[in-house]
């Protein structure tokens, strides 16, 4: 069920009970994240965010990537609970790499030395603008998803098996896939406690 934006925005949640099934065709998830790129603002139009779509046993092998990563990290004892974790992961429909390309924000420092501190910054606003409006898209079109960040263990072992350009820096890992649980009620701030209206 098609929502307007702002329900979409409410209805977004990290969702972790996910499954190997999707309402939506491949080509439509292509189309979002395409669609997005295109149109999310970056610094000087420099649009450094990079997404990898990963699909069937591509998607699996980044999460099994993952699990043997954090086997050499995590105490045998705990490794119960991490792999539990990993193979929720690995049990959705699929799931979005995102970079971004340290090669263009190297360029934008040496163009513009005045601002060279804070291009990083600005890559990683265009960064977090991409992902939420991915995922806000995906939510509206009946996909739940949630955000991973298992960089920069994983990093060199993601470039080589997908043969990716050293440049490109790991943001983030997206897993999506058809909700099977709802995901646990929020409590909210008082909203007045943090938007303030004044004239």
């Amino acid at each position: 069920m098609k929502r307007t934006f702002l329900e979409a925005v409410e209805n977004r949640r990290s969702q972790y009970a996910l499954s190997a099934e999707s309402p939506i065709s491949d080509e439509r998830i292509q189309e979002i994240v395409e669609t997005v790129l295109k149109h999310a603002p970056s610094s000087y139009h420099s649009q450094t965010s990079r997404v990898v779509i990963l699909r069937g046993e591509e998607h699996k092998a980044l999460w099994n990537i993952v699990l043997e990563t954090l086997r050499g990290i995590v105490p045998p004892e705990s490794f119960k609970t991490t792999e539990n974790k990993i193979g929720g992961f690995a049990a959705a429909y699929g799931s979005l790499l995102f970079f971004e390309d340290q090669d263009t924000v190297e360029k934008l420092q040496k163009d513009y030395p005045v601002f060279a501190q804070t291009f990083p910054v600005y890559s990683m606003h265009h960064a977090g603008m991409v992902q939420i409006l991915i995922w806000t898209a995906l939510e509206n079109e009946g996909l739940g998803a949630s955000l991973q960040h298992y960089n920069p263990l994983i990093d060199q072992q993601v470039k080589e098996r997908w043969g990716l350009p050293q440049g490109w820096k790991l943001i983030a890992q997206m897993p999506f896939g058809t909700v099977t649980a709802p995901a646990k009620a929020k409590k909210f701030m008082d909203i007045r406690e943090r938007v303030f209206v004044k004239g």
